[in-house]
């Protein structure tokens, strides 16, 4: 799902029931206007529930769509202000599609590299295999003659060329698994700078999203936990919410010994009192700029990083190509001179 068109339906959405639409036809006008695609389809299945008269608290749960969402929905029925809810929820992925689209650009130089990369040390090493390495072994087998250093440097090295493509064939298949997995994925964004910046931010936010609109402290921890794909920062979310439920009242207590959480953000939370949703809220805004500046500094670093491993791979395949042909310049330059 793309954050930024879920957020740009939902401010729409909370636009037209302000002006007295109906859910069901705020859902189909706007579904009319939105491209085809997963989203649009769930839409268009909760449209056609709500406008055959199944109640919304029916229709909503089976939808694919974030449970985070779902759940904001029918508190903002319950509480009789659901266009405020989903100018809330809009804002929300809004926050969140600004963030992950900066750090999906971080992630999409170093990934072409090693796709490049990959490649190129692929083809190389099937030429030299199949097609190239026989024909040199043969020719310089005839030659009576002493090979230059670098040629022989080059001989040994091509005789394993083909661990060059196989590991960065690991390499690319660790990337890939990092993206598509999600347990993969998750422990990753928790441990990377930038991405465990905007990780807390998600939390906070999904946090100040539900409290601001009367979900319990203990509930809110633990749907946000449900929610969470990192182990362990799940696990500190279910021991916050178990604290809560013991008695704990002030945060800096209910958040005791957090493993994945920085101190920082505890206490920029416990600093609100009794505003907890206004410290979440703070805590969300503190790491989305943490957030956008590292991620504004790693890019920085990426290219020339990535440019660099790029060069420096095909200056090491173009020496070994002119390491090859060194025996036929001396065999031509001796028979120049006699």
């Amino acid at each position: 799902m793309k954050y930024d068109e879920f957020a740009f339906f939902n401010q729409q959405l909370a636009m037209m029931l302000r002006d007295g639409i109906p859910l069901e036809g705020a859902l189909k006008r706007l579904c009319q206007e939105m491209r085809r695609g997963g989203l649009r389809d769930e839409l268009l299945t909760l449209e056609s529930d709500l406008a055959r008269g199944t109640p919304l608290a029916e229709a909503l749960p089976p939808r694919q769509l974030p449970e985070l969402y779902k759940r904001m929905v029918m508190v903002g029925v319950k509480s009789g202000d659901l266009p405020g809810a989903l100018t809330m929820l809009a804002d929300y992925f809004q926050r969140q599609s600004n963030i992950w689209t900066r750090l999906k650009s971080l992630l999409v130089y170093p990934l072409i590299v090693i796709v490049v990369a990959f490649v190129i040390s692929g083809v190389l090493a099937g030429m030299w295999s199949f097609v190239i390495g026989p024909a040199m072994t043969d020719m310089f087998s005839g030659m009576n003659m002493k090979l230059p250093a670098f040629t022989e440097f080059a001989l040994g090295s091509l005789g394993n060329i083909w661990i060059f493509p196989i590991l960065q064939g690991l390499l690319l298949c660790l990337a890939l698994a990092v993206l598509l997995l999600p347990s993969w994925r998750g422990k990753l964004l928790w441990r990377l700078p930038a991405f465990k910046e905007a990780s807390v931010s998600r939390v906070a936010g999904a946090m100040n999203l539900l409290l601001n609109h009367g979900v319990s402290l203990p509930d809110s921890l633990e749907l946000v936990r449900q929610l969470e794909t990192n182990v362990n920062a799940a696990t500190d979310l279910g021991r916050w919410r178990d604290n809560v439920a013991a008695g704990l009242t002030k945060f800096s207590e209910v958040a005791a010994a957090s493993k994945m959480f920085p101190p920082m953000f505890v206490w920029v939370v416990a600093n609100a009192g009794e505003d907890m949703a206004g410290g979440f809220s703070r805590a969300a805004e503190i790491y989305q700029a943490r957030a956008y500046y590292r991620t504004e500094i790693a890019l920085y670093s990426v290219l020339p990083i990535a440019a660099v491993f790029l060069g420096a791979v095909v200056l090491a395949m173009a020496f070994l190509v002119i390491s090859m042909f060194l025996p036929l310049i001396a065999m031509i330059s001796n028979m120049t001179g006699n």
